[in-house]
């Protein structure tokens, strides 16, 4: 069984001659373990996609399935639960709290999802200093480069130890060699953790590095 199913997905935007149709009947299928990769032009629907895969967002008809289990039938309460145990997010912008330092932006989602202080603050720790941040731990997101900023986003994203990580564009803000290294570290996490990766890029050099290429494209998945 594939950890990820989405059947007969679409999603419509208002009513009437104002209806739009951002997704029309996607199927998609994500093995354990895998990176995808989703390219195509800005407004085809990628992010929309993105954003009901990680539960942000409902579609208008179909089905996600993680596990075999239809995530929308969940109440919402158990869908917040569901997010936050099983789904990291990455966006183009970093969002991280410019009050907070990193390592108390990457203890956040922990700290929420019910673990202890020093629990949360082990893990933080031990994670920033897997993507090399062992000496930016007590900076604040203002303090740090743009590439170092997009690590502890990835991080973040990855203190509930996440079963898929939902990356939006996450290079689509930096220059191109601090881009490679932000890359470079969801490769090595990939391969390292066995994390499940969905990544929208409008990078295709960076696309073609990851296992499977899909082309988005009038609201419908094409395999290259």
């Amino acid at each position: 069984m594939d950890f990820i199913n989405v059947k007969a997905l679409s999603k419509t935007y208002g009513n009437g001659y104002k209806r739009v149709e951002v997704l029309r009947g996607v199927d998609l299928s994500v093995a354990k373990g895998s990176t995808v990769a989703i390219i195509g032009a800005s407004g085809v629907g990628k992010s929309t996609l993105l954003n009901i895969l990680g539960a942000l967002d409902k579609p208008t008809d179909g089905e996600v399935f993680y596990n075999g289990e239809p995530v929308f039938r969940y109440d919402d309460k158990k869908l917040a639960a569901f997010r936050n145990r099983s789904i990291g997010f990455i966006f183009q912008f970093h969002h991280l709290l410019p009050e907070f330092t990193a390592l108390e932006n990457v203890m956040l989602p922990a700290l929420i999802g019910g673990s202890g202080r020093n629990e949360a603050y082990g893990r933080a720790e031990e994670l920033l200093k897997e993507v090399g941040l062992s000496d930016r731990l007590n900076h604040k997101p203002g303090e740090l480069s743009g590439g170092e900023q997009q690590r502890t986003a990835i991080v973040r994203a990855l203190i509930q130890s996440p079963e898929v990580l939902l990356a939006d564009e996450p290079t689509g803000n930096l220059d191109t060699r601090t881009g490679d290294e932000v890359f470079e570290v969801l490769l090595d996490l990939n391969k390292s953790k066995g994390t499940t990766m969905v990544i929208v890029t409008h990078n295709e050099r960076l696309a073609s590095r990851l296992n499977r290429r899909l082309k988005m494209t009038d609201g419908r998945l094409i395999e290259e």
